[in-house]
């Protein structure tokens, strides 16, 4: 009996801890401190049997106190058993560190983390609840679930708790969204884009006659709709009014005081140890928000000139592209581009969609309006492909920074590495046409996806230059390795604040923003050298394979991420010869 509630305390995030021999008890909460028995406060409310709570706590106690318990577990949220199953459950629910969720629950099902009853081996049961530190790879191999507690970013008015959305259904919408129920004979703008084929914001065709675009589509369309949805009120809190200041310094990190996007909301847990995940239909997506926070609808042109339509019916079949705007603005014309958004496609890349972000850059000319991606993992908290943009008329650190050139790839593609900047990245730029240089990184990013490896991009210079960022800090805070002095700045380091516009929500922290915090924040985001170079070897074999005639395959919307055991293998496998090229070329100072 003993022995299995030990067992049921050496568990991995995720499983379920089965308990056998009890058949009718039901402790419901047990908060306690762990460390010296004499300084244990212990609060719980329980139906029956309370010594099955305290057993469990000195268990925990026994473990720490002869050494065997290595995971720092500061106090144990809740304990719950569920009374008169077959076979009944603990749930244990332990804060190793702040922003850190242990769940002990050993799978029924055998393998990693089962208990031996199941079919585990003991040397599953090792990681978190007690046993050994494991190496950093199998750290963060699919046997465990990773999970970080965070308020989620309000992008549209009409986003609500889960009880909210379930409860609306019932009712009935009540309002102008994007589902069938308000669709039919829907019209909104459109703004059919001309494809460039040459990557320098030429048509590519000799003497074609370069006419005038019957709306200028960032200053008249895309900002004048976005300050129009600002007149209405559309927005959570006036952005323009945030306070903002270039940090002095190497690279002038910016910093802004956000205060209306700090939420005094109860934080949801997010998944973040899985990059691809099923969508989910049930949660907040796109298709709820209302259709006054849709700009227009953004397609390529079938006859090769840029047209604008005012009011054009929303073609639902062939599912349009549509910019919208994001109520919880960073900054001036702060929207999304939702690829397709019919189609209800996960946050993840392909080949077309980021050709669409490319050409939206492209289309707006400004090096000051740039797009940035988040994937799951990377601090994107709605499974619903977009991309955001934003217009800031300010050089961006990271484009400021040194690079090394690694490759020049087929088509002209040049692939550089960041130097002297606190988060290792990637550079890509040039290749002959726009599809060359998207489809080069799509394929790095699809890499990366399938790897299991969260990653964000920041699209720069219209187009013509894309920044691609591996980085774990979400991994890192769910193992409770962040400091606490970062954590609490609250500042989640997706793409914008990698790039180096810090969004902070409290005054103290704006107060007091320096050259040395940002680094140190940031520090916490990239990857180390190793683990980069090991990243970088996978990323340029599957480039490497593209350009061998596989270019044309689709990404299979099927594929499961790989381990980072398996990730591991490969690469011991795989010649760094794959980074073609010229490596190490020359550096580049900006």
């Amino acid at each position: 009996m003993i022995h299995n509630m030990q067992n049921s305390l050496t568990g991995s995030f995720g499983d379920e801890v089965r308990i056998l021999g009890f058949m009718d008890y039901d402790v419901e909460m047990l908060s306690l401190r762990l460390g010296n028995f004499l300084r244990w406060t212990v609060a719980f409310v329980i139906k029956q049997k309370a010594i099955l709570a305290f057993l469990v706590c000195f268990l925990f106690y026994l473990r720490e106190k002869k050494g065997r318990g290595k995971t720092q577990v500061r106090r144990v949220v809740d304990i719950t058993a569920i009374h008169g199953a077959p076979r009944p459950l603990i749930h244990v629910r332990a804060v190793r560190r702040k922003g850190c969720v242990i769940e002990s629950n050993p799978s029924p099902h055998g393998g990693r983390g089962a208990l031996p009853s199941e079919g585990g081996s003991p040397s599953d049961l090792l990681f978190l609840a007690g046993g050994g530190k494991k190496r950093e790879g199998e750290r963060r191999g699919g046997s465990m679930m990773l999970r970080i507690k965070r308020v989620p970013t309000v992008v549209s008015n009409y986003q609500k708790d889960e009880a909210e959305e379930g409860a609306r259904r019932v009712e009935g919408c009540g309002r102008n969204c994007l589902n069938q129920c308000c669709i039919p004979g829907a019209k909104l703008p459109l703004y059919a884009f001309k494809k460039r084929n040459v990557n320098n914001g030429d048509t590519g065709v000799p003497g074609h006659d370069k006419r005038e675009p019957p709306v200028a589509f960032l200053d008249s369309l895309l900002l004048g709709e976005w300050e129009d949805r600002m007149q209405r009120g559309l927005f959570r809190y006036d952005v323009t009014a945030c306070e903002t200041k270039v940090i002095p310094g190497q690279y002038g990190f910016i910093a802004q005081l956000n205060e209306g996007r700090h939420l005094k909301k109860r934080p949801t847990e997010f998944r973040v140890d899985k990059v691809l995940q099923p969508y989910d239909s049930n949660k907040f997506n796109f298709t709820k928000v209302g259709q006054e926070e849709v700009l227009f609808q953004f397609e390529a042109s079938e006859d090769g000139e840029v047209h604008f339509f005012p009011s054009a019916p929303i073609d639902v079949e062939n599912s349009p592209s549509v910019v919208a705007i994001n109520v919880s603005p960073i900054e001036y014309g702060h929207v999304l581009l939702i690829p397709r958004i019919f189609e209800r496609l996960p946050q993840r890349i392909d080949r077309e969609s980021l050709l669409l972000a490319l050409h939206m850059a492209a289309e707006a000319g400004s090096p000051y309006f740039r797009l940035g991606y988040n994937s799951l993992g990377a601090f994107a908290t709605i499974n619903h492909l977009h991309f955001q943009a934003y217009y800031l008329a300010v050089t961006f650190p990271i484009e400021k920074a040194p690079t090394k050139k690694i490759s020049t790839l087929n088509a002209e593609v040049k692939v550089s590495e960041l130097l002297n900047y606190p988060v290792r990245g990637l550079v890509f730029e040039g290749g002959n046409t726009l599809e060359d240089l998207s489809y080069t990184v799509s394929d790095a990013c699809i890499c990366l996806q399938e790897n299991n490896v969260p990653y964000n991009v920041l699209i720069s210079d219209c187009g013509k230059r894309i920044f691609l960022l591996p980085q774990c800090y979400a991994e890192k805070q769910a193992l409770g390795e962040v400091s606490a002095e970062v954590l609490d700045t609250q500042v989640n380091p997706a793409v914008w604040e990698i790039s180096g516009h810090m969004v902070l929500k409290r005054k103290k922290d704006y107060d007091e923003a320096s050259d040395e915090n940002a680094w140190k924040l940031l520090a916490e985001v990239s990857l180390s050298e190793e683990r980069f170079q090991e990243v970088n070897a996978l990323i340029f074999e599957r480039i490497a394979s593209a350009n061998n005639g596989n270019e044309n395959l689709p990404e299979d919307p099927e594929v499961k991420p790989r381990s980072h055991e398996e990730v591991d293998a490969t690469i011991n496998k795989s010649s760094r010869a794959a980074m073609v090229g010229e490596t190490q070329e020359c550096i580049v100072l900006q």
